[in-house]
């Protein structure tokens, strides 16, 4: 067996394809969940932070800055894919949880 047709094999054998694309669609999934809340949510809720700049909100306790804006902005993206992950899987995978025994 030839190398190109034993990489192949790899390719197949492992799914090294699909996990490639999903992993593409992954990060377009992410770039579009980001500006959703950038552009979308975060306007909503910049009037409720002091100054307006929800990115560049802190919070000064003492000689400590907490950046809590930027903060605030990459929670709610996570939880958005989070939740659009666990949507997809739950549709595509389709399978029953494991009893506990």
């Amino acid at each position: 067996m030839g190398l190109i047709s034993e990489f192949k094999e790899f390719l197949y054998e492992y799914k090294v394809i699909p996990l490639a694309i999903a992993l593409i669609m992954g990060i377009a999934a992410t770039a579009f969940i980001k500006s959703f809340v950038d552009n979308i949510v975060m306007p909503i809720i910049t009037p409720f932070v002091p100054g307006g700049a929800w990115r560049t909100a802190t919070l000064e306790i003492g000689p400590i800055v907490l950046g809590w804006g930027a903060f605030l902005g990459e929670l709610i993206n996570f939880i958005i894919v989070a939740f659009v992950v666990f949507v997809i899987a739950k549709k595509v995978l389709k399978e029953e949880k494991v009893a506990k025994r």
